[in-house]
């Protein structure tokens, strides 16, 4: 687990501290901040950034490795492109919508996007999760096609078609 910490200075009013993924640190401080005061917040806080930094150890641990070369994630690009719109076509019937586009994309850090132009886009490292996974993203980003928020309307939908969805999420963030 990568113990590092950086700090990044910003026009805000508050210090912050973040756990990446990967398990750094970043505190984020207003311009002007001295060492030492940023020092004792990360002091204060320092239970709170060791049980965040096991969190995402455990979450790595949890999680499939992305193949980092050139062939491999062509061949999970290719796999993605026989999956996942044949998926999206059931759902979005089930749903009564109908997107623009299907695109797969190399993203690492966003399984799946709806545009305003409900373009969807899902990631190709989409293909290293279970179906269930993989069947969530579809529903979520069809169902933003009906409501472009997060709102309890949003996740009213995404039940309606997948009950379980809260497990689903899950398997994504490595819980």
């Amino acid at each position: 687990m990568k113990n590092s910490l950086s700090i990044v200075f910003s026009s805000r009013k508050t210090l912050s501290l973040q756990v990446k993924a990967d398990g750094q640190a970043i505190v984020r401080a207003p311009y002007g901040t001295r060492k030492k005061d940023i020092e004792r917040f990360i002091s204060e806080n320092s239970d709170w950034l060791e049980k965040a930094r096991k969190r995402a150890e455990k979450r790595r641990q949890n999680l499939p490795e992305y193949p980092e070369s050139e062939e491999e994630i062509a061949r999970l690009k290719a796999i993605a492109k026989q999956v996942i719109p044949p998926k999206v076509e059931y759902y979005s019937s089930l749903l009564g919508v109908k997107p623009e586009r299907v695109s797969i994309n190399r993203a690492k850090t966003r399984f799946g996007s709806c545009s305003s132009k409900n373009t969807l886009n899902f990631s190709c490292f989409l293909m290293l999760f279970d179906e269930k996974a993989i069947d969530y993203v579809v529903v979520h980003e069809l169902c933003h096609i009906k409501e472009k928020n997060h709102s309890p309307r949003f996740y009213a939908l995404v039940a309606d078609i997948m009950p379980d969805y809260k497990l689903r999420e899950r398997i994504l963030k490595g819980k």
